[in-house]
This record gives structure tokens, sequence and C-alpha cells, in this order.
């Protein structure tokens, strides 16, 4: 994926990803009580996004659709991570997602599961 997303265009984008298409009006109004935004700002991320090519837009209403899958900025968001604190390494990330903290019983399974998926 060639296009990157700051913090703030990626709570657009979830609310596209979490609602499916939305207005410009319903984002608006769900980013301001959920964070305090103004409707201008929202808009003018959204119209970021879509120079970006990240989300459509159609009429009636400022109709957007999200133009790239959750998973595929998640895909290249950790993609980052790995490449800029890491070393490029997925070992060391892993080593350091599971040194974090205790994991429970359920967690080591469902690790295990993934494992067993990618073998």
């Amino acid at each position: 994926m060639d296009i990157k997303l700051f913090d703030s265009e990626l709570k657009v984008m979830d609310v596209l990803w979490k609602q499916g298409d939305s207005t410009a009006k319903h984002i608006a109004d769900l980013l301001g009580a959920e964070i305090g935004w103004n409707k201008n700002t929202t808009y003018t991320l959204i119209k970021r996004c879509i120079k970006k090519g990240a989300i459509e837009r159609s009429e009636p209403n400022f109709m957007c659709h999200a133009l790239i899958p959750k998973e595929a900025v998640q895909e290249a968001e950790t993609e980052e991570l790995i490449n800029k604190i890491y070393d490029g390494s997925e070992d060391k990330l892993f080593a350091a997602l599971l040194g974090r903290k205790k994991l429970s019983a359920e967690q080591i399974e469902q690790l295990k599961q993934i494992i067993g998926e990618l073998e």
C-alpha cells in the first residue's frame, strides 16, 4: 500500500471501516462527539483522504466510501514499525510483544493456532 495516512486521517477511516459508507455529516457528528472535533476539521481530513485516494466521495449528501481496507493499512503500518524499530526483523517484534506481559492460557492457544496456520 502506497498511501500514508496520519493518525487523524485514520480516525476518519476508522469510522468508515466500522460504520460502512457514511455521509460526511455523520462522520463529523461521530468524531465531534467522540473526540471533540468541529465539523470543519473533519471535513478537511475527509478531503485529504479523498485526495490521497483512501476515500471516494459521491452524491447525494457527500457520501464517503473507504477505498482501502483496514487490513491493508494494518499490514503497511506493521511493516513500517518492523522496519523502523526492529531492523526489519519480525522475530524481534514478536519477542518484544511476548516479553511485555504474562500471557493467559487462552492467548497462548491463539498464538499456537496462528503459528500452526503459518506452517
